[in-house]
């Protein structure tokens, strides 16, 4: 099976309702597709979001990389020479993670097909069905109320809360979610690096003082500041998540050696794809730390891709893989099916995605 043609195209899909952060509000999907087209009629799938203000990733810059850099490095190889394709993936320039991504989960939808199995059961096989969070965009105090209370109706029972726009403001929003839907339903927190560590300190002594309840608070600090997360984590007892802080595995051998962080996210456009992804849920095995699996604003292709890693590994125990349930359509043919809180996959062949609808082919 070897690599004869890498297509490079575009797809938008609208938002229900917009997606709003500490660091920024998006309305739509656009994200980066690929396909890679074999000898055999076999064709694999990938996708990049571009998400600059966390990966430095822009749109430009994920198709310069493709079509300059990565194509140009492995077309013609053939995919049963798995781990040479890797390294030629990975040096084929330096970081670049999310176009270096969607080739990845390309390679390893044609990797899975190759063998005629699910890519899940491949890396482990754990479980066939997983249950994700949901995000609840930062907005006014009621209105978070009001939308999470919709995603309880809906079947979530467990909800992931933007923060870090204003810690004052922050406690309130945090008080009337907490009032609006009881105790029975799980409450994560995302600041998005919003806080300054003793600021991040402060306002979540005050959120464990009002019993607010809090499952664990993700990335409180800017990432580079690996003191910063560890003087929360030593100074709370709200469990802190290391998200933009870790895009490699050895930047997630870093935190744990420090023990700056509770547990691990993992995003594969961060990690550059499954492959990476792989090196450091191995990493945190050793460690006994849980990890969470989450995503960027993306739609069903890359974030299937990171349900079958969920689904494959043990250590993987916190899902945040909502981005498809947040779009309002879904362009993909096959793959795991998303139902509001509950995804399930099937035994297709690799990610077992038929089709993607939509796309604005570049070449």
């Amino acid at each position: 099976m070897k690599i004869t043609n890498i297509r490079i195209g575009e797809i938008s899909v609208p938002l229900k309702t917009p997606f709003k952060t500490a660091l920024r509000t998006v309305n739509s999907v656009e994200d980066i597709i690929v396909e890679i087209h074999t000898d055999t009629g076999n064709v694999g799938y990938g996708e990049a979001p571009p998400t600059g203000v966390i990966t430095g990733d822009t749109k430009g810059a994920i198709i310069g990389a493709l079509k300059d850099h990565i194509i140009k490095s492995i077309i013609g190889m053939d995919i049963e020479n798995f781990e040479e394709i890797m390294l030629k993936l990975d040096k084929s320039l330096v970081k670049n993670t999310s176009a270096k991504a969607a080739i990845d989960i390309a390679l390893y939808d044609l990797y899975g097909q190759l063998y005629n199995a699910p890519l899940y059961k491949m890396l482990g096989g754990y479980k066939k069905e997983i249950i994700t969070d949901v995000t609840i965009s930062v907005n006014d105090p009621e209105e978070m109320a009001k939308d999470s209370l919709d995603a309880i109706r809906r079947g979530f029972d467990t909800l992931k809360i933007k923060v870090g726009k204003d810690a004052s403001m922050d406690l309130e929003r945090m008080k009337a979610i907490r009032n609006a839907i009881g105790y029975d339903v799980k409450l994560r927190i995302d600041a998005n690096q919003g806080w300054k560590p003793k600021e991040a300190v402060k306002i979540l002594r005050k959120m464990e003082d009002t019993g607010l309840d809090i499952e664990f608070v993700e990335q409180p600090v800017e990432a580079h500041d690996i003191e910063g997360l560890k003087y929360v984590t030593d100074n709370i007892s709200i469990p802190v998540l290391a998200d933009e802080s870790v895009f490699s595995a050895k930047d997630a051998l870093t935190i744990l050696q420090n023990r700056a962080a509770d547990y691990i996210n993992i995003k594969l456009m961060k990690t550059g794809g499954l492959h990476n992804a792989l090196k450091i849920c191995s990493i945190a095995e050793v460690y006994g730390v849980e990890c969470m699996i989450g995503c960027m604003l993306e739609a069903k292709v890359s974030v299937n891709a990171a349900v079958h890693l969920a689904a494959a590994k043990s250590i993987i125990t916190k899902i945040d893989l909502d981005g498809p349930v947040l779009c309002s359509e879904d362009p993909v043919e096959g793959g795991a099916i998303f139902d509001e809180f509950k995804i399930t996959l099937n035994d297709a062949p690799g990610l077992g995605i038929k089709k993607v609808n939509g796309i604005r082919y570049l070449d």
